[in-house]
């Protein structure tokens, strides 16, 4: 007798089981790649990295626009320069026993030298954006017409220079990397066994130096590369967020909702009351809707996500209260 045929029906009806599993799954995946996305979007350390690349890309009016003369940024240089000083005067003074092929000590002498000059720079940085940041310069304060003008004199002088010097230690810096790497990495000689301390602080330096001077290449693919592709897979503009713009929950909650009703009697409304101009799809029944105090409606849905960016109405720009 021919064996009894095989029974395929509990497999089939696992795996269509399976299937709204997998899609609530996705769907659970999507919206928190989403609230990730939008919490990075919201950062402060991601809307500083756009305000560079605007810097960089766009006009450069004044200091008070140049993000890298921000208190905070200011603050992190002045305490990586202090952290270089003490680090490398540290491992100098301890080997000195050490004796390298090339006069590294020499390297990490002269670069030491460069921090201390860019100490009254980041001073001069740190006072001038203040100053333009108020709009004005407390060494003008009472002063008349005459000496005001002598003043403005001096204030473009002395940014001249300092710019000049800037320019010239930004230089010294990049010379000074490139002799540091043939130095360094000068495997002819084969010497890092005679002063392993010396050769470690000047990879440590260099690496360090080659990451500041790759932070364009860097920026660049952040924001001209990443961000088109994460902003093109979920929908979302990831340059439309920043810190405080976006509406809190009990903000969102404060404000009315009901469920749509087509009205027995019709009736000329306007095209703001018959579709959402978020996504442009007309309202339909028993659809929940939201109303701003503007009194412009939307899909719930879509104005909460947008509240959630941008506390104000998509049509009028007015601010939530």
């Amino acid at each position: 007798s021919s064996p009894p045929p095989t029974t395929i029906m509990p497999a089939a009806s696992s795996s269509a089981a399976a299937t709204p599993a997998t899609s609530r799954g996705g769907g659970r995946v999507s919206a928190f790649t989403m609230r990730a996305v939008a919490r990075m979007s919201r950062a402060r350390w991601f809307i500083f990295l756009r305000r560079v690349y605007q810097y960089q890309n766009g006009p450069r009016s004044d200091l008070g626009s140049n993000p890298f003369n921000s208190s905070g940024w200011l603050a992190l240089e002045l305490g990586v320069i202090v952290a270089q000083m003490v680090i490398t005067t540290t491992v100098v003074a301890t080997s000195p026993k050490e004796r390298p092929a090339w006069p590294l000590r020499l390297w990490v002498c002269a670069y030491n030298v460069g921090n201390v000059l860019s100490l009254p720079l980041l001073y001069w940085r740190h006072r001038h954006s203040s100053a333009a940041g108020r709009g004005d310069d407390p060494e003008m304060h009472g002063a008349g017409d005459a000496l005001r003008f002598k003043l403005d004199t001096l204030m473009l002088n002395s940014s001249y220079l300092m710019n000049k010097a800037r320019a010239f230690l930004e230089l010294f810096f990049a010379m000074w990397f490139v002799m540091g790497n043939v130095w360094v990495f000068d495997a002819r000689l084969g010497s890092f066994h005679r002063a392993p301390r010396l050769y470690a602080l000047c990879i440590g330096l260099l690496a360090w130096n080659a990451v500041v001077y790759s932070l364009p290449f860097l920026l660049f693919l952040l924001l001209c590369c990443f961000v088109p592709v994460v902003g093109y897979a979920l929908g979302y503009n990831m340059n439309s967020a920043s810190v405080g713009r976006g509406a809190s929950d009990e903000q969102l909650d404060a404000l009315p909702r009901w469920r749509f009703k087509e009205p027995d009697v019709p009736r000329d409304r306007e095209k703001d009351d018959e579709e959402c101009c978020i996504c442009l799809a007309q309202y339909r029944e028993k659809e929940e809707v939201r109303q701003l105090p503007c009194t412009h409606m939307f899909h719930l849905k879509c104005v909460d996500r947008w509240l959630r960016i941008i506390s104000s109405c998509p049509l009028c720009k007015q601010e939530l209260s």
